[in-house]
This record gives C-alpha cells, structure tokens and sequence, in this order.
C-alpha cells in the first residue's frame, strides 16, 4: 500500500462515525512536499458532518494559505470501498493543480484506482 494510503487507513481507525458506521480516513499531499490527514467526524444533525477529505483540505489551507494546491489525495473507508463523495470532489477541485491533474486514489475490489480529479468530476463548477 502506497504511504498515502496507509496514513489514510490509519486515520480512519479515528473516525467519528456512530450512525453511518462508515469509517473514513483521507491523507493528502500539497505542492510544498507537506501531508495532511483528516477523518470523518459525524453529527446527530447530519448537516454538520464533516467528510473525511474535506477535514484535510481544511487543515491544509489553515497551515499553507488558500494558494494550496493538492498534488495527491487518497481516501479509504474501513470495510467499504469508494471514490469520494459529490461534494468532496468539488472541494478537491477548488484546491486542484491546474487542468485537474491532482491524483485521487482509492480503493476498488482491494486494489488501489488512481484517477485526476478532472476524471472524477468533469466541468466542475468555477468562477
């Protein structure tokens, strides 16, 4: 498994996930070389769940400023496999290498799928 990867699986060992039970851990990498690791943290009022990837999108932009840009980001969900969601695809978008190369990898029939961004969600919403 790729170092992405594993930090993502270990965060997700630390999701807050009470009621969907879908533990989600999302590890990323920056232009500047730096790693940012975040879990999803669940609410009784959905609206304020936080999705994995977006908790390390957010630290990253607290730590470099919003001129961040994402190089590599994989997501893994403890006992399920998937792409992240919708609304995380936009967020990896906003914060993308030009043209959408930044690499998402996550996990399909236990193996690693690495796809851009621009793959994942093509003509994403911009100003």
């Amino acid at each position: 498994m790729s170092p992405l990867l594993t930090q993502a699986h270990a965060v997700a060992e630390k999701a807050h996930a009470p009621y969907s039970k879908f533990h989600v851990g999302c590890a990323l990498e920056t232009e500047t070389g730096s790693m940012y690791t975040g879990c999803n943290v669940e609410n009784a009022s959905y609206g304020l769940t936080i999705c994995a990837e977006r908790s390390a999108i957010f630290q990253a932009v607290a730590a470099e400023g919003t001129d961040m840009k994402i190089t590599r980001l994989s997501v893994v969900c403890l006992g399920h496999e998937f792409p992240p969601c919708g609304a995380c695809r936009q967020v990896i978008a906003e914060f993308s290498l030009p043209g959408g190369q930044t690499e998402v990898t996550y996990l399909k029939e236990g193996q690693p799928v690495t796809r851009t961004i621009a793959e994942l969600l093509p003509e994403a919403f911009g100003l």
